[in-house]
């Protein structure tokens, strides 16, 4: 099982599916939503938009949908919306609910390697803390030790509480 933690930009990553913490239109937005819109271009927008629309949303928090990739160099977008924090009655749920849908859509694809984002830890609000013990806690789950995860991560701050959380845990 494969964990690394990368502080860069998750749109360079050479993997098999990168995952988006998008909203839940998936119509692109702002932190890593709108990096990713902007690298894959109008290819990932058309592809989203293809998504069927229940209850006027693509992807519900704690969901995850798939796309092609436009022009990254990933195979496959995998978009999944993470718990606003201060809005979710149950935000560790919903997070972790993201992270282990968009895995298993992962290797439900034939996925090897997928690059992750710290979910919910923009404009969403998360503590970063308790989300690094969520994503590396669901990261070590036995179902996905098949699956090479790295985290690209936009901040050396977030980068070094991800490889605190993943030092604790191995």
């Amino acid at each position: 099982m494969s964990i690394k933690i990368i502080q860069g930009d998750i749109t360079s990553a050479a993997v098999d599916a990168i995952v988006n913490a998008a909203n839940p239109t998936m119509l692109g937005g702002g932190g890593v939503d709108g990096a990713i819109h902007r690298a894959a271009g109008p290819q990932l927008l058309e592809a989203c938009r293809k998504v069927p629309v229940i209850n006027g949303v693509r992807c519900p928090f704690g969901e995850a949908r798939i796309t092609t990739a436009g022009k990254l160099p990933a195979k496959f977008v995998i978009h999944t919306a993470g718990p606003i924090y201060s809005q979710s009655a149950v935000p560790a749920e919903v997070l972790a609910s993201s992270y282990r849908n968009a895995l298993r859509l992962a290797l439900g694809n034939g996925c090897k390697s997928i690059a992750l984002p710290a979910i919910s830890c923009g404009v969403y609000g998360y503590p970063l803390d308790e989300a690094a013990k969520i994503a590396v806690n669901v990261c070590l789950e036995g179902e996905f030790k098949c699956l090479d995860k790295i985290f690209y991560l936009f901040s050396e701050e977030v980068a070094n509480v991800w490889l605190r959380e993943l030092n604790r845990s191995m």
